[in-house]
């Protein structure tokens, strides 16, 4: 996995210690580790997209963060296999995993790696964010509007969100342990892609986030 240590640890909370990782913090450290039969979790492609060119000449799976960006505009001519997931924290180490595919005849050997790493799966839409970080950083974006038209307090929307929605975390909650300004840049990716009004980024959160 092409990642921080965060993003082993949570991989191995999702997957388990049974399999054999390795771990690399950047593109220029994984070239001995793309063996056929391996399985990259790739979170660090964000940063730099240009890095998919170290996939080239890959013949095995590669799971690519969606944050930013969507499969599709990613992906070029490989023999890897290419899924989208979203790496942020807390949407990897959950019952189901989220994933967008890079054509449909890739569905059958999702189901095979899938079953390999002892996960559920769920196919979704190729698109920025995919489709539960989209939900809750709308939330989120939501939220902070509330407090800017002095609705309630945030320990009072978070607490009217979990005991009406039976979510893990309030809003505030969820936007710290995801890290405000990973909320700030999915959001202005979904817009930028989208135009779409209610994903318009809410200035309190902008100036957090940037702060």
């Amino acid at each position: 996995m092409i990642g921080n240590e965060f993003n082993l640890q949570e991989s191995r909370q999702k997957f388990g210690d049974h399999h054999h990782y390795h771990f690399a913090e950047s593109h220029l450290e994984v070239e001995n580790y793309l063996k056929s039969e391996a399985v990259i979790l790739d979170f660090k492609i964000g940063a730099d997209y240009n890095q998919i060119s170290v996939y080239q000449n890959f013949s095995g799976i590669v799971f690519l963060d969606v944050m930013r960006n969507t499969l599709d505009q990613m992906i070029h001519e490989s023999r890897a296999i290419f899924y989208g997931f979203c790496g942020l924290p807390t949407f990897l180490n959950r019952e189901i995993l989220e994933v967008s595919l890079g054509s449909k005849s890739d569905e059958n050997k999702l189901k095979e790696v899938c079953r390999r790493l002892n996960t559920k799966f769920a196919i979704v839409k190729d698109q920025v964010g995919l489709v539960t970080p989209r939900v809750i950083c709308q939330i989120i974006n939501e939220a902070y509007f509330a407090i800017e038209e002095k609705i309630a307090s945030r320990s009072d929307i978070d607490l009217a969100m979990k005991l009406g929605t039976n979510y893990p975390y309030g809003p505030f909650e969820w936007g710290e342990k995801i890290g405000i300004k990973n909320v700030y840049e999915l959001l202005r990716a979904i817009y930028e892609s989208s135009r779409n009004e209610r994903y318009k980024i809410c200035e309190l959160l902008r100036n957090e986030a940037l702060d």
